[in-house]
């Protein structure tokens, strides 16, 4: 069957994924809405799909060709964090199922809105978290899933993403938008690590600034210590000589999980499983969320007790 698709927030950069994701499971887009018009791109995967930079006149226009007999079967999301919400809830309301970009949502009082509006529509919303579809964090679910049933694992997760000046003065760069740092570049990993080892017990912060952030989590399984970061001063010295402006690592007890590369064809393996039936939704997506909001209303308590080893050089004498 094919399914036509709408999306929401064609220009950021996330939204070339969710075109291939359509193209490649052989759907259709037929509606796209952005207040920006840099969407030249969209040629190149759906040349035919009408185009809007206004929603009112987006929201006529999917209400229109439902009335007309077109459905629209899923909407995706990719707008900023903090409009996910409302537009989740216009797919719902239009009929269609909402394919949303993490986070789902900046609350977690939200989702358990979202549910009820579920249940009112008998529509679905479908989360995008194509780690748990990452082939290495796959097999190390399988190796903790398999092991000594006791076991606590010592992680250790840095992630250094190098934004410029422009982040700052983006919707990105703020809070209420963007819930901030963990939520806006962590909140994937943290869904990846209570998936795979289980809710958190212990949830501490150490930073909490605009740039980075540190803190430990503990979990069922894991004793968790994250260092994330988007200040390219921050990255380690022998990956800025590779000219490299991005720095992931994940050990586990000492050793490193390598999972950088197979990232970018995640996004159709995720849409492949959601018109399957058998994507994530709201509750698969609550313990992450619940997660990143309790970072950032956390009170930072300082370099102390057990923090990430990239976090000493922030301690203050």
């Amino acid at each position: 069957m094919n399914h036509n698709f709408a999306i929401i927030g064609i220009a950021g950069y996330i939204a070339i994924r969710h075109l291939k994701a359509i193209k490649d499971t052989g759907n259709t887009l037929v509606a796209a809405l952005d207040r920006f018009d840099s969407v030249g791109f969209i040629d190149s995967y759906f040349p035919d799909a009408d185009f809007f930079v206004e929603f009112e006149r987006f929201d006529r226009h999917i209400d229109k060709l439902r009335r007309n007999g077109t459905d629209i079967h899923y909407v995706s999301i990719c707008s900023p964090n903090y409009l996910h919400d409302s537009h989740i809830r216009f797919a719902l309301r239009s009929g269609a199922d909402a394919i949303c970009e993490k986070p789902v949502v900046l609350n977690p009082w939200n989702i358990d809105a979202l549910l009820e509006y579920e249940a009112l529509t008998g529509r679905k919303t479908w989360n995008i978290l194509q780690l748990r579809y990452h082939e290495a964090i796959i097999a190390l679910k399988e190796q903790v899933a398999h092991g000594p049933m006791n076991k606590v694992y010592d992680i250790d997760l840095s992630y250094i993403t190098s934004r410029g000046n422009w982040y700052h003065y983006s919707w990105k760069g703020d809070t209420m938008k963007s819930g901030g740092i963990a939520t806006n570049i962590g909140v994937h990993f943290f869904d990846m690590l209570t998936w795979i080892f289980g809710k958190p017990l212990e949830n501490k912060v150490h930073i909490l600034e605009e740039s980075r952030a540190a803190g430990f989590l503990q979990l069922e399984k894991a004793r968790v210590r994250w260092f994330l970061s988007i200040d390219y001063n921050d990255i380690p010295d022998e990956v800025k000589k590779q000219g490299k402006r991005t720095y992931r690592s994940l050990t586990m007890d000492g050793a490193e999980i390598e999972f950088s590369d197979g990232f970018t064809e995640l996004h159709t393996k995720t849409y492949q499983e959601i018109i399957a039936g058998r994507g994530f939704g709201l509750n698969e997506s609550r313990q992450s969320i619940e997660t990143v909001f309790e970072i950032r209303n956390a009170v930072p308590l300082g370099i102390n007790g057990d923090y990430h080893p990239m976090a000493f050089q922030f301690k203050k004498p």
